[in-house]
């Protein structure tokens, strides 16, 4: 098999890209390794238009292999890898993020991409790797396509920022920083950011993009000499164009769409829906060639698109009347849910979101067992978009990509805020419900679930408040940056940067465009506006709630905890889980065992959590030489009699020490009579002295005769 074969040094490693034409009905498809962690990218185009209306028809899937980590996958009955886990379909939307603003508007032609983790060595991330891998698939192919886009992951160990870190290295990190870019006019512009960040100041994540522009360059450039010894000359499309239909659908919005838009009834997101519907309905009658309508539509979205940025760039005229750094207005409560262990509600306009807290025991975490990730986790935050929330009526089904996406981003801002397990043990979750959406959800759901945090009572450090930045740009100098997008700017503004964070710094960074990239100069003026709007947003946050309640919800569980010798473990659990399943029958509680011989007793009750620790601990209590106890009898053998003299406990009353056969489950006395060196106990009856009164040898005394 013939292979080309390229390498370039990033970091500490080789990126090896490898032709081997392996899947050559693709139109494009490379192999991709850093360290041990290799990817298959592969992208397909259809030969037909599709028949859709109105987006792009891209799709692009992370695929997991558990054999890539030497793996089979863990349920007894089901081995062969079934629907995407959370982590590939965030990597899977990462590809998408970094790879979709480089494909021709006009192209209707449905385009897949797979990329496919073949080997994991478990250091290196095949999340980045992928989006490389697709970039380069991409440029080969004859798909049309304006890339390439290149992807690293930045860290900072010890105040010094590291390309591509390995797995060891991260858990030091303070910044998880993964940033895609293209190149325009020899400028290295960003068009992906995904962070995760310590509370990190603005300035550093400023210097980490910096930082990570010198590795776009060199993957750029590499990708380049690639596609020009070996790319495919692109396919030619001729887009459909119809002047006559330009005109018309000029003509017919000519005195509907500013007052759809900017009149004050606008403030409702029904208004553009009710035109959108409208239009279709009047070109639906007039043109059934597919083409035609989606020409029709196309042109309806370009014409909104170019009065909504005439309007923001010449004259600083948002929709809503708002200047370019204002909020809308904002709402926030807590103690919504009677039954909940702690609420929050949040809204800025017409988006609000109401967050749901639940703290259970420690054995309620999370299990993971993924092709990469393996382990328990203790904080989730779960986020639901209900199709009523969007004025809409869709099937419900089980979360999508974007609820996923949402709900992981959450989790990302909040993170660094939970207290440690050994300052709060109890599993958190948190499940955000979007009530009506028109904008920025997934940031008005980090509001929310802070305050559903404090009201519950859990002592996070701070509280954490997110906004989104938008863009209206003609170019990189002329531009206006936008603070909390809602409605038609979202949906037609050519940026969504979505920052998270507490007074002290960052936490989270989202950011897609619909263009090809932004400059430094964007970048820190987009900061530094969503900075300025958190602190606003954290003000109102603490006029509702300043700080962790000092005491939880009456209907949270309450967690003990109690340490005993872990050589005891096993008498705790007892035979086959008995003892351990009697005592959670018995006290209606919940106990969790660690290594260490921690023992975490979770109860509704606190007088049920009390006796099933006095319990515990006298089970697991040193028992020595000369205790008396009452037993059963359990068991009954030619040389002996088993007792149980604690529960889960037994011991053994050799034949020679008994005068009579016990019958089973009868009940004695007990005394430990020697511990042997194996931990055997060794009993025998104890019989209770009878005591008489000790009579005089003179006899009873005589009552003297007076």
């Amino acid at each position: 098999m013939e292979t080309k074969e390229f390498r370039l040094k990033v970091g500490n490693k080789d990126l090896i890209v490898e032709v081997k034409n392996l899947a050559e009905r693709a139109n494009g498809e490379i192999l991709v390794r850093y360290g041990d962690t290799l990817v298959l990218a592969t992208c397909v185009m259809s030969q037909e238009e599709s028949k859709e209306t109105g987006f792009f028809p891209l799709s692009v899937n992370y695929e997991e292999r558990y054999y890539a980590a030497g793996k089979i996958r863990g349920p007894k009955y089901i081995k062969r890898e079934g629907k995407p886990s959370d982590e590939a379909v965030i990597n899977s939307r990462l590809i998408d993020r970094a790879i979709r603003p480089q494909f021709p508007k006009d192209l209707h032609r449905e385009v897949q991409v797979i990329v496919t983790c073949l080997s994991w060595d478990s250091e290196n991330d095949a999340d980045v790797l992928g989006v490389n891998a697709a970039s380069i698939a991409l440029s080969l192919s004859d798909i049309p396509w304006k890339g390439p886009v290149a992807s690293v992951r930045i860290g900072r160990v010890n105040g010094n920022f590291v390309v591509n870190p390995t797995y060891s290295q991260r858990d030091e990190s303070d910044l998880d920083l993964v940033c895609s870019g293209i190149e325009e006019n020899g400028e290295i512009l960003i068009n992906m950011i995904e962070c995760g960040a310590e509370e990190v100041e603005e300035e550093t994540i400023l210097e980490a993009f910096s930082f990570s522009k010198k590795y776009l360059k060199e993957i750029i450039d590499f990708q380049k000499r690639i596609k020009n010894l070996l790319g495919k000359e692109k396919v030619v499309i001729e887009p459909f164009k119809d002047i006559g239909i330009e005109k018309e659908v000029r003509k017919w919005l000519q005195d509907k769409l500013e007052k759809a838009i900017f009149s004050e009834e606008s403030n409702h997101p029904k208004t553009l829906d009710d035109l959108r519907r409208d239009f279709l309905h009047f070109f639906e009658t007039k043109y059934t060639d597919i083409q035609e309508l989606r020409f029709a539509l196309e042109s309806f979205e370009k014409e909104i698109r170019n009065l909504v940025h005439r309007k923001i760039i010449e004259e600083e005229k948002r929709p809503d009347g708002r200047k370019l750094d204002q909020i809308r207005p904002m709402e926030a409560a807590v103690a919504l849910v009677p039954r909940s262990h702690g609420s929050g509600f949040f809204s800025r306009g017409k988006t609000k979101a109401l967050s749901i807290l639940t703290l259970g025991a420690p054995g309620d975490q999370q299990i993971i067992e993924g092709m990469e990730i393996v382990g328990k986790k203790r904080f989730m935050h779960h986020y639901n978009f209900p199709p009523y929330c969007a004025g809409e009526i869709k099937p419900l089904r089980g979360p999508g990509r974007r609820e996923i996406g949402h709900g992981m981003l959450v989790e990302k801002a909040l993170s660094p805020l939970i207290p440690s397990s050994e300052e709060f043990p109890y599993t958190i979750r948190i499940v955000s419900e979007i009530l009506s959406s028109n904008g920025s959800t997934s940031m008005a759901s980090v509001c929310s679930s802070s305050l559903a945090l404090m009201d519950g009572g859990v002592p996070i450090s701070r509280p954490a408040a997110g906004i989104a930045i938008g863009l209206m740009m003609e170019n990189q100098q002329k531009y206006k940056i936008l603070t909390d997008i809602q409605g038609v700017e979202d949906h037609h503004g050519d940026m969504d940067f979505k920052v998270a964070g507490t007074e002290k710094g960052i936490t989270a960074i989202q950011m897609d465009v619909k263009i090809p990239g932004i400059g430094d100069q964007i970048l820190r003026e987009s900061l530094m506006r969503a900075k300025k709007a958190r602190l606003e947003i954290l003000e109102k946050i603490k006029q509702v709630l300043s700080c962790p309640r000092s005491h939880l919800s009456p209907w949270a569980p309450r967690i003990y905890t109690l340490k005993i010798n872990p050589e005891k473990i096993g008498e705790l659990i007892g035979t086959g889980g008995k003892t351990i399943r009697k005592i959670t029958e018995d006290f209606e509680v919940v106990i969790d065992i660690e290594e260490d011989g921690k023992i975490f007793v979770t109860a509704q009750k606190e007088e049920n959590a009390k006796k099933a620790i006095a319990l515990i601990k006298n089970i697991t209590r040193e028992v020595k030489v000369g205790e008396i106890f009452q037993g059963k009898v359990t068991k009954i053998f030619d040389f002996g009699t088993m007792v149980e003299f604690l529960p889960g406990r037994e011991g053994l009353i050799h034949s020679s020490r008994l005068r009579r056969r016990l019958k089973p489950g009868e009940t004695v006395m007990v005394r430990v009579a020697e511990i042997d060196p194996q931990g055997r106990i060794n009993l025998s009856l104890f019989r209770q002295k009878k005591i008489t009164p000790t009579r005089s040898k003179y006899g009873p005394k005589r009552r003297q005769r007076r």
